[in-house]
């Protein structure tokens, strides 16, 4: 492990596995793991919960300061898991009906500068791994290594239903292949910070990788921007 403290960013499409692979580089490197998928998901469930339309400005713009995200280390396995106002949500957050909702309501603007900004301040310091869609390029944007991975969009269909399948039985894999492509399209095209890969990022496609041979690889590319 390095003793000099970097900002790791990784940004990419979804079900990529970019928050399995910040968790390991968190543990390995004793580093804090923040999830900013998560913090979207969860400012969507609160929307879904209090019946807040995201294509009504002011029912956003007066939901956003009732929210309150948090982060805590589950001492068993390890993992930080989110808090929306106090109440752990991570089994919440990973339902279909979330999932659907996440990418409209990640796209609002005000949405985003909400988010932003808790993100910032929990990344002060150095020393964190955080996973997303626009981390190396508008949160983080002098991160030391910065990240985008993709996969092959089969693959991603596979991992994403073997994600969901346990709690959401009655799901089809074509459900949720229309569900990636349809995320895909909004993350890349929307106005509010669309998901592209920084300049200066390295590129990772895991379609053929093990976790373990991702882990090296990335391990290596740490060293290196840490020298």
């Amino acid at each position: 492990m390095t003793h000099r403290k970097i900002t790791i960013a990784i940004d990419g499409y979804s079900s990529c596995g970019k928050s399995t692979l910040a968790r390991q580089l968190a543990r390995h490197l004793g580093y804090r793991y923040i999830d900013s998928g998560a913090m979207y998901r969860a400012i969507t469930l609160y929307f879904i919960r209090s019946g807040i339309d995201p294509q009504q400005p002011q029912q956003v713009q007066e939901a956003l300061p009732q929210i309150h995200l948090s982060f805590a280390l589950n001492e068993q396995s390890g993992d930080s898991e989110i808090l929306l106002n106090d109440e752990l949500v991570s089994h919440a957050i990973r339902e279909m009906l979330v999932a659907e909702k996440v990418s409209e309501v990640a796209a609002i603007r005000e949405v985003r500068h909400f988010a932003v900004a808790q993100q910032q301040a929990m990344g002060k310091g150095r020393g964190i791994v955080m996973d997303g869609r626009d981390i190396g390029t508008v949160v983080f944007p002098h991160a030391e290594l910065k990240i985008f991975m993709n996969a092959d969009p089969e693959i991603r269909v596979k991992r994403r239903f073997e994600e969901l399948f346990p709690s959401n039985p009655a799901l089809s894999i074509e459900e949720v292949r229309k569900n990636l492509e349809l995320r895909d399209y909004i993350d890349t095209n929307r106005d509010e910070s669309p998901l592209r890969k920084a300049d200066d990022a390295l590129i990772l496609d895991n379609s053929s990788l093990t976790r373990e041979e991702q882990l090296e690889k990335v391990l290596k590319w740490v060293a290196q921007a840490a020298s």
